[in-house]
């Protein structure tokens, strides 16, 4: 070996490669084009994917600055938390359950609801957060939900709802189940009042929550690619053995058979939902 070799092997030897250490968080990989992407870009651009349009999740208090109007958002129930009345027990108690989803999110429950205003206009809004226990409905949902719609017909607002999750709640039982009834007929009681309610549908959108209030809004918007459905497609198969059409439960396909009247990129949601409600009647104020 030359002596030029033995420098450069012994120096390599005493400056062995260092690893950079990335933060975490600083990149994350689209599910749909499989980009790597630089978060700060993804936030930036309200958590879509800049190279392929993907929808990212996102939270309900993200969701609520996003299309509220800065500062103000005024959150109704926000102390009311889930209770235990069948002690529900499965590889652990469900009151613990509760307490690492509200450690998780922030949250003291699975939706968000409040006054706001959207571009000027004044709603009842609410919003659900997919990372509280898969965004299902439970009783304090079914509450939220239903003094929404109370407070839409006393004050004479739209309401606006920014649904997900995966339908009812098993760990309460029939009392979860019950709230599609619930929230159903508090949906009915604004429509008979003349009220305005706009269903916005985020991915996944599915089970019980689909069942009720989910699709009964006078207007029903979707963000592109949302999951909206009963039973999800691997559920169906393995029931029916039923192959699905190509892209069965998208909001594309949704919207062409009929079940939509909008599929809203996000970046337009905020916008779109103020043409809405400047073009659609709400009740008279002396109703």
């Amino acid at each position: 070996m030359s002596d030029d070799n033995q420098t450069n092997s012994s120096w390599a030897s005493q400056n062995p490669a260092k690893k950079l250490d990335v933060p975490k968080g600083l990149w994350r990989k689209c599910p749909e084009c499989e980009q790597m992407l630089f978060s700060r870009t993804v936030a930036e651009n309200l958590e879509v994917c800049p190279e392929c349009d993907y929808h990212f999740r996102i939270g309900a208090r993200l969701r609520i600055s996003q299309l509220a109007d800065e500062g103000t958002f005024e959150e109704w129930l926000a102390d009311y938390t889930a209770a235990d009345p069948l002690k529900f027990m499965d590889s652990k108690p469900y009151t613990e359950r509760i307490k690492e989803y509200r450690e998780k999110t922030g949250l003291n429950e699975a939706m968000i609801i409040g006054k706001a205003f959207i571009r000027g206009r004044g709603v009842v809004l609410g919003a659900m957060d997919f990372e509280f226990a898969g965004g299902t409905m439970g009783s304090v949902v079914g509450e939220k939900v239903a003094y929404a719609a109370e407070q839409a017909i006393e004050q004479k607002l739209p309401l606006i709802l920014v649904n997900c999750g995966g339908g009812a709640r098993m760990q309460e039982s029939v009392l979860s189940v019950l709230q599609m009834a619930k929230t159903s007929a508090a949906v009915g009681r604004l429509h008979d009042a003349g009220g305005l309610y706009i269903s916005v549908l985020t991915d996944p959108t599915m089970g019980g929550i689909t069942a009720s209030y989910a699709m009964l809004g006078d207007i029903i918007i979707a963000e592109p690619g949302a999951l909206i459905g009963f039973a999800g497609p691997r559920v169906i198969w393995q029931t029916i053995k039923v192959e699905l059409p190509e892209g069965f439960q998208k909001a594309e396909f949704l919207l062409e058979h009929g079940f939509l009247d909008r599929v809203v990129h996000r970046k337009n949601l905020r916008s779109e939902l103020a043409r809405l409600i400047d073009y659609l009647p709400v009740m008279p104020a002396g109703r």
